[in-house]
């Protein structure tokens, strides 16, 4: 079968990037829903289209604009996140030895913590931002996989991706990179020396809280990465076109979304920290910040770990008062989105650096208002 990869060389690549639809010249790719293909008088499927679950025009279009951000051989979109990086897991050999960062979107860490041992596979998490510690986890023909999330959600931990790859590959263990927070923008794992690098494509890359999605890229072809896409197939855990598609609308405007996020961030970062009632600022800002209480070490492009832990109990439950006074931040659960999103348990803004100065006088008010409240709840 005739299958056009994402794998193919740079002029391929810079031709599907900038696709024009054939027929009625349309520089906006079309909707592709058809299930099913029409053979060749010889039984073959010579278009490469067979089934519409492994076969789709829309999402091999969206896979090789993926492919090209992440510098890969070939990317594989997958219907959430979750099936991802349990694609990852799936394909490794049965009983194999796991490291995995500490700090991790929670469900992905249950998930390694409950089922990959059912599977017969023993998971070490570690703290990924200590070399020292992925080292010594790591077990020497046993570990298959080391599996880093940088930033790690939801304390914003950075690991050395380039560090961990040389210890990982000297061990004989793959490394795969939840590169989720960071995007293609500001870090390429592969580039850097990661065999896989994995993203929830709902958050940044989609951009518009309207799709559940996530992507699996590989550095080079080999049978570690036909075992991901097998798991993809048989379990079922494709990507809908309507999906794939929307995920390549919001991937045209990737670039100053995130750079303009990440600007916006930065300011109200730096203000919070200079709030005399804040006591700690999560934030994998810039390295040298005057306005940081940690470090930790940059990656290709700088971003570095400047935050300590934040507090619990009643504190907790001031934070949770706090942000439910607040009028332009909304309150849900993901991040990435152009609409603001925040989750329940802590405020992440992502917002147009012009309207940062807004944010910041909505929280600081919000405090405010919380203030007032206590101190006439206690006269009484």
């Amino acid at each position: 079968m005739n299958r056009p990869t994402a794998g193919n060389h740079a002029p391929s690549r810079r031709k599907r990037l900038g696709l024009v639809e054939p027929t009625t010249k349309a520089v906006v790719p079309p909707l592709h829903l058809a299930t099913t293909f029409v053979r060749d008088p010889d039984n073959q499927y010579r278009a490469g289209y067979a089934y519409g679950r492994p076969d789709n025009a829309t999402t091999r279009h969206a896979e090789a604009v993926l492919a090209a951000l992440e510098e890969a051989h070939e990317a594989a979109l997958f219907g959430s996140g979750m099936a991802a990086a349990t694609a990852i897991v799936l394909a490794l050999p049965p009983s194999s030895h796991i490291v995995a960062s500490q700090v991790m979107y929670w469900a992905f860490r249950h998930w390694l913590a409950n089922e990959a041992p059912r599977r017969g596979h023993r998971v070490d998490f570690v703290d990924s931002a200590d070399l020292a510690a992925v080292s010594a986890a790591i077990k020497p023909g046993s570990t298959k996989l080391v599996y880093v999330e940088t930033p790690g959600n939801p304390l914003w931990t950075i690991s050395d991706i380039g560090a961990v790859a040389e210890v990982a590959h000297a061990a004989g263990a793959r490394l795969a990179v939840d590169s989720t927070v960071a995007t293609p923008v500001f870090t390429r794992p592969l580039r850097l020396g990661a065999d896989m690098v994995m993203h929830s494509a709902s958050k940044y890359l989609n951009g518009h809280s309207d799709v559940i999605a996530g992507v699996v890229a590989a550095a080079r072809p080999g049978e570690a990465w036909e075992r991901v896409k097998t798991m993809r197939t048989q379990f079922g855990a494709v990507i809908g076109p309507f999906e794939a598609w929307l995920l390549l609308r919001g991937l045209r405007t990737l670039d100053v979304r995130v750079k303009t996020q990440a600007a916006s961030a930065m300011l109200i970062a730096a203000r919070l920290a200079q709030h005399e009632q804040v006591a700690s600022v999560l934030y994998p800002g810039p390295p040298g910040a005057s306005w940081s209480c940690g470090c930790g070490a940059p990656n290709e492009r700088g971003i570095r770990r400047d935050a300590v832990h934040p507090g619990q109990g009643r504190r907790k439950r001031r934070h949770r008062h706090r942000g439910a006074k607040v009028r332009l931040w909304k309150r849900a659960t993901s991040l990435g989105g152009v609409r603001e999103p925040g989750s329940s348990t802590a405020p992440r803004s992502r917002v147009r650096a012009r309207h940062a100065r807004p944010i910041y006088c909505d929280f600081r008010s919000a405090w405010r208002i919380l203030t007032i409240s206590r101190a006439i709840s206690t006269r009484r």
